[in-house]
């Protein structure tokens, strides 16, 4: 693939231009480690590194074009430097036009909101494969092409790496992506050059404010999508979140509304909850399906929402969301020995909550329920006090342990999570650094018919620990601990 680089700067807002735009260019990075002879070079600036410092690096490597927000003071002779306003943005921009915008050529619909993404669009791949269509996903357990899975190391991966992926799921004969939209790849412009089908809000809550440092600025970054949307596409937004509406306020995309409280264009009502799943009403209609709890009748509106405003027959969406299953690691549930373990990815205040309170929902009141959950290090403290304390609220007894402490002492996590709990939720708690004896603890705890919650990492199989990501699978311990219980 060759392209000349006027070409590909196509809508890049730019500042100066020096050499030959007309060069020949046969690939885009921004890691200096990749650059191949004949690459364009972009430096971003980023919150651990700044690609500006490694511009003299990607030449040495054979780059013959840089795109970068300041130029160096010593330009190299036969080498085009661009110089531009946002320089994430005109990697996006590039990315797509490099890669012959695929995001045109497939109907892409992204899903944004503080919880529910990854189980929203896990649902929307496995629907759409089931009512017969080629099908794209990426999200934060994995991306796929059809079956086809491809490890997935950020919730939404950078620009040029989408382009190539939605490339590879074009050549695959895929008519649908689905994809999940983090704030931090929104307000980092990855999704820049995207023409989207449609976008899903699910809703907000108290999540990432270590980087956008406010809750104004959190929802700025996910309102940006909205705001950008073509006038074709279709806006839908949870209506029983506040800031739903807000969403909408700015959006040239068509409005569409979805509820179970509120008056809105896709309504449904909970008839049951329970550990088995849900019974809902929609217009009239009873159906039965597979996942547990209100947040995830919230996920299957949203589905069948995107699902009706993509055209598909409503009968059959709802026949084949009966018999889905959720996403890994999403109120995934496992039975051993009458002892009910529930493994969950909620590592947010409200995340954690409306899994206690679903698990409340479901509570006879004779079992004792066993929470064990962390905190992920490096990132917003505010929420580790919040967190301890909605655990002791709905549980019987809370072990507290370490999540990904990253760069952190995973014991001073844990003093911040102990920090605001009352002499009564101190009586509760057991602090144990070591998650998989946390865990096993746990176990030990429970007599059949109890149930144990382990909260924060769902699917993830690692624990990331100075650097270095560890094996570890929190369904896998909980499984292998349950059957060597049952066994004695």
């Amino acid at each position: 693939m060759s392209q000349q680089l006027k070409d590909i700067l196509y809508k890049v807002s730019l500042v100066s231009t020096k050499g030959n735009m007309e060069v020949d260019i046969s690939q885009l990075t921004f890691d200096s480690r990749e650059v191949n002879e004949g690459a364009v070079f972009i430096a971003i600036a980023g919150t651990q590194v700044d690609g500006h410092a490694y511009i003299e690096k990607a030449i040495t490597k054979g780059a013959m074009a840089i795109v970068c927000e300041h130029l160096p003071e010593d330009l190299v002779e036969g080498i085009t430097y661009v110089q531009v306003v946002n320089a994430p943005k005109a990697m996006g921009l590039m990315a797509a036009n490099f890669y012959g915008n695929p995001s045109e050529k497939i109907k892409i619909v992204a899903v944004t909101g503080t919880n529910g993404k990854t189980t929203t669009v896990t649902l929307l791949h496995q629907l759409y494969t089931e009512l017969g269509y080629s099908t794209g996903l990426l999200s934060t357990v994995e991306n796929k092409i059809k079956e086809e899975i491809i490890p997935a190391s950020h919730t939404t991966p950078d620009s040029i790496s989408i382009n190539k992926l939605l490339v590879k799921m074009l050549e695959a004969g895929c008519t649908h992506c689905f994809m999940e939209a983090s704030s931090h790849a929104i307000i980092q412009e990855r999704t820049a050059g995207l023409k989207f089908t449609g976008a899903l809000f699910t809703n907000l809550s108290h999540d990432h404010l270590d980087y956008h440092g406010d809750f104004d600025h959190y929802i700025k970054a996910k309102k940006k999508l909205f705001d950008e949307l073509p006038k074709e596409a279709f806006a839908l937004v949870n209506a029983d979140d506040k800031r739903g509406l807000v969403m909408l306020q700015n959006t040239k995309a068509k409005h569409y509304t979805f509820a179970l409280k509120y008056p809105a264009d896709f309504k449904a009502r909970i008839i049951d909850n329970s550990i088995q799943g849900l019974e809902m009403d929609l217009g009239g209609k009873s159906v039965w399906f597979r996942l547990t709890g209100e947040f995830n009748a919230y996920n299957l509106l949203g589905v069948l929402g995107i699902a009706q405003l993509l055209g598909e027959n409503e009968e059959e969406v709802l026949r084949q969301l009966s018999l889905l299953k959720g996403a890994e690691g999403r109120f995934d549930i496992l039975v051993q020995g009458g002892i009910t373990a529930i493994i969950d990815y909620a590592h947010t205040p409200d995340a954690l909550e409306n899994v206690l309170k679903t698990i409340q929902k479901l509570r006879t009141g004779t079992e004792t329920l066993v929470t064990v959950v962390g905190c992920g290090g490096n990132r917003d403290k505010t929420k580790r006090p919040m967190m301890a304390k909605i655990a002791c609220k709905f549980s019987n007894k809370v072990i507290l342990t370490s999540d990904n402490p990253r760069e952190e002492d995973p014991i001073s996590i844990i003093k911040d999570m102990e920090e605001g709990l009352s002499p009564i939720d101190q009586r509760k708690i057991i602090s144990m650094e070591d998650r998989k004896s946390a865990i096993t603890t746990a176990c030990h705890l429970c007599k059949p018919g109890d149930i144990v919650l382990i909260a924060g990492k769902g699917h993830e199989k690692y624990q990331e620990i100075k650097g270095v990501k560890h094996p570890f699978d929190d369904k896998k311990i909980v499984s292998e601990l349950l059957k060597l219980l049952s066994k004695d």
